[in-house]
């Protein structure tokens, strides 16, 4: 990297991330494809032949192609266009406005993901202007849709277009933030992710007159059940994703601290937060350990003074790796107990798509070597998404999938609590640590 001009490299990724941000591409409806034709524009400048495929009018996703040599197969560089929708008002910046204000890009998606974007096209541009022969290609993606699922993005792609994503492995969003933990830092590579189970819970009961109280109001019965299901506390369930991170927690920790220690306290998030001294890590912890059902909406009712026959509230379900919505339906009547409500899955929930990929494998030991270079008193440890990502669709087509997106810890804009939420930023120093920490990953793992 000694002959890259780094200050060249940061004014360029910066002003790339600005025009993104500037795309409303606020999901619904998404309208990705110019903020795609962009992309395709840049990549077509440096020589490289790029597609935008749409799966609807407006619902654009960008792809480009690096031959290698074919020794191996591919490694596919995947983010999303697409950002989750702003309440205005609520931020100090105009949220596409994409501002460079004391060092920091402000704007919606300059967390979750348009830097992401940024990075690894700024990373895949580097090998290109230095002639790197590569082993591999290396496939660039830049997808619709992610927000809702990916269904108009990934998922179509997978399903219409699978030459565009035809690899073996893929560096996606999920990891790369750095924790500190007993004054050591640790850096996360996502190897697992949450599927989702979500729910509509419905309660009935008889109408009647507002005047006239009833212990069988259906209103009633779905708050108790909304209320038992909130606060159920569910089973621990473990993966070998959360075993690598909290055996490492461990060790750094010390004082006679253990992966069974931490994990005969993951039940009591405010006991965790006491030895990890991090409250909002433990409580991180305990949903990577559970599965988990968040109440979110209700409805019932049309007039002040009329009882409801129907009432129903909707839950954010959540599975581990290795669990199904059979046994999550198990756990979810033993929260309800004997309430008379009826359990529906929602659409989206047809396919739940909890997944986990090796963190022994190649890319891994790549991304651990590479920023035991770049910060020498962090560790690598793998990771499980709460949340749900495009990996979802990668994965069942044969793809390993590791989130990893290069990050300094930075409590002025930490990135977990940015994430579609106001003022989300990034600093420009963070754009430019990420690019040249995956700049040296792709060459390591891609280079001939």
């Amino acid at each position: 990297m000694l002959d890259i001009n780094w200050n060249s490299v940061e004014d360029e990724a910066t002003r790339l991330l600005s025009d993104l941000v500037r795309f409303k591409t606020v999901n619904p409806p998404g309208d990705e494809t110019p903020c795609a034709r962009y992309l395709a524009d840049v990549l077509r400048k440096e020589g490289l032949d790029s597609e935008v495929v749409e799966s609807a009018p407006g619902r654009g996703s960008v792809f480009a192609r690096v031959k290698g040599s074919g020794q191996q197969r591919p490694l596919i560089l995947l983010s999303h266009l697409d950002v989750v929708a702003v309440e205005p008002d609520k931020w100090e910046r105009d949220p596409f406005g994409g501002e460079v204000v004391d060092g920091y890009v402000w704007g919606r998606g300059t967390v979750d993901c348009k830097g992401l974007t940024v990075i690894e096209l700024m990373a895949l541009l580097l090998m290109v202007r230095q002639g790197v022969p590569l082993k591999r290609d290396i496939i660039f993606a830049a997808t619709a849709d992610e927000e809702t699922g990916g269904s108009a993005g990934a998922g179509w792609v997978v399903a219409n277009r699978p030459d565009l994503v035809a690899g073996e492995w893929c560096i996606n969003e999920g990891g790369g933030e750095a924790y500190s933990v007993a004054g050591k830092t640790m850096y996360t590579s996502q190897t697992a992710e949450k599927g989702t189970a979500r729910f509509k819970v419905t309660a009935r009961g008889p109408a009647g007159h507002g005047s006239i109280p009833r212990d069988d109001n259906a209103v009633v019965l779905l708050t108790r059940a909304m209320t038992r299901l909130g606060e159920a506390r569910l089973p621990l369930h473990r993966t070998a994703t959360m075993d690598g991170l909290l055996s490492t927690v461990a060790q750094m920790l010390g004082e006679g601290i253990t992966l069974e220690s931490l994990l005969r306290l993951a039940d009591d998030r405010a006991a965790l937060g006491r030895v990890l001294h991090n409250q909002a890590m433990a409580n991180m912890f305990y949903s990577m350990l559970h599965n988990t059902m968040t109440p979110t909406m209700l409805k019932a009712g049309e007039r002040i003074n009329v009882i409801p026959s129907l009432a129903e509230g909707w839950v954010d379900g959540r599975i581990l790796p290795g669990q199904t919505k059979e046994t999550f339906m198990e756990e979810i009547k033993a929260a309800l107990g004997d309430l008379p409500v009826e359990i529906t899955w929602t659409d989206e929930s047809r396919q739940p798509g909890a997944l986990e990929s090796p963190s022994e494998g190649e890319l891994f030991g790549v991304i651990r070597d590479v920023m035991s270079a770049h910060a020498p008193d962090g560790v690598v440890v793998p990771f499980l998404c709460t949340g749900g990502t495009d990996a979802k669709h990668l994965v069942p087509a044969g793809v390993r999938v590791y989130g990893f997106w290069p990050a300094m810890e930075d409590p002025r804009a930490p990135a977990m609590e940015l994430a579609h939420n106001h003022n989300e930023r990034i600093s420009v120093a963070n754009l430019v640590f990420g690019t040249k920490v995956l700049y040296d990953v792709i060459r390591r793992f891609c280079a001939a």
